[in-house]
């Protein structure tokens, strides 16, 4: 296996540690890409290498007291449920579909990052948690990471700070346990059917471990807002990357019609994608300036 391999795998558990999501994104890219393992079975390996990274990483988290057990818990229970029929349903899709929906999911996680998704560090906690919506949430991102391998951290973060009013890092925490549940049922489904080159799979998660526990160790000590940031901008050009690959050959008789795709595609993401980051920090800047004229 080759240092970039592993380099990469590092990376993603460093970012599953640092964000409670994200990392896992990018495992099946790099199975695929790097380490030429086919589709499917990379959609199987992930599972097994997020679900093991976020596990070791919410060591750090909990011993922090970040974690929300009862919350993450019901979720990543509801979740389960999700992720094994999307790990038994996902064999018998297309690899094309895929892949291309995987690629969308990298698009929307990519702009989701970069916007920003500030949440209060002390927001309020609400000690009585919508059980019923919990469970809902859970089984659809759980249905979501067992079809295209993704932990679905991008998802659970949100959702557990709008439903369970946590501090973003509280989430962030509590969404590693949740990702490890549905990443392992997700995989208990794939095995059914999809077999796994387990050489490669625990050389991957033993990087991937080293990087999780680094993430989980910076996360309190950095501002992950920036790194966030930086992160999604990467997923968008990878993202665009691997949608581009699923492209029929013959929409793309040349090679400066590939180049052409994507440098206009990527261009017209990453112009939107500047759009929307400008438009809120007008909003930012404007709110601010009203607030120092209020107080003067």
């Amino acid at each position: 296996m080759s240092a970039l391999t592993l380099a990469a795998a590092v990376a993603v558990g460093l970012t599953l540690g640092l964000f409670g999501g994200g990392g896992s994104i990018l495992t099946v890219p790099l199975l695929v890409y790097l380490a030429d393992v086919p589709a499917k079975s990379a959609i199987a390996m992930s599972l097994f290498v997020v679900g093991v990274t976020s596990m070791v990483s919410a060591v750090g988290h909990a011993r922090a007291g970040r974690i929300r057990w009862k919350t993450g818990l019901v979720f990543g229970l509801a979740g389960m449920s999700g992720a094994y029929g999307g790990g038994l349903i996902g064999p018998h899709l297309p690899t094309a579909v895929l892949l291309t929906g995987f690629a969308l999911m990298m698009l929307a996680t990519a702009v989701a990052m970069i916007r920003g998704r500030r949440t209060p560090e002390h927001a309020p906690v609400h000690k009585d948690l919508p059980i019923l919506h919990v469970i809902g949430e859970g089984v659809i991102v759980g249905l979501v990471t067992g079809l295209v391998g993704a932990g679905g951290g991008f998802l659970v973060v949100p959702a557990l700070v709008l439903l369970g009013g946590m501090p973003m890092s509280t989430a962030v925490a509590t969404s590693l346990v949740v990702i490890a549940m549905k990443s392992f049922a997700g995989l208990a489904g794939y095995l059914q059917t999809i077999p796994v080159d387990w050489s490669i799979a625990l050389s991957v998660t033993a990087a991937a471990v080293v990087g999780g526990l680094a993430g989980g160790w910076l996360a309190g000590h950095i501002d992950a807002d920036r790194l966030r940031k930086g992160f999604g901008w990467f997923v968008l050009v990878m993202g665009g990357f691997v949608l581009i690959q699923q492209v029929p050959p013959s929409l793309l008789p040349t090679t400066e019609g590939v180049a052409a795709l994507v440098a206009g595609g990527l261009a017209s993401l990453a112009g939107v994608t500047y759009l929307l980051v400008r438009r809120r920090h007008s909003r930012s800047a404007t709110a601010s300036r009203t607030d120092q004229l209020n107080r003067t």
